[in-house]
């Protein structure tokens, strides 16, 4: 799943590390701008991954909502399951309804 946003973000935070670093000042300033400007970059990547993740656990819970929901309007006969068949469909291994 490809986030154009972040993609956005992180060339923006390149060029004004860019622009930054070429800035005039003392050669502390200039390496404490490098700093926090990369930490800001590992930051936004990390906040991009975790909002990736986020989705993606919305996703699982609904497609298990989803399933939950056929299972109980096709009225399965769980107790003529074995604990193996029971345990692969809660795994999302096989298909909650045939």
């Amino acid at each position: 799943m490809e986030h154009p946003m972040l993609n956005i973000k992180l060339m923006s935070i390149a060029a004004l590390t860019t622009v930054l670093a070429a800035c005039g000042g003392h050669g502390d300033d200039k390496l404490a701008d490098r700093v926090e400007n990369a930490a800001d970059v590992r930051a936004t990547v990390m906040e991009a991954k975790a909002d990736a993740i986020n989705a993606r656990a919305e996703d699982v819970r609904e497609v298990g909502e989803r399933r939950a929901n056929a299972i109980d309007a096709a009225d399965v006969n769980a107790a003529s399951m074995t604990e193996e068949q029971r345990d692969k469909i809660v795994a999302n291994e096989a298909p909650a309804v045939k």
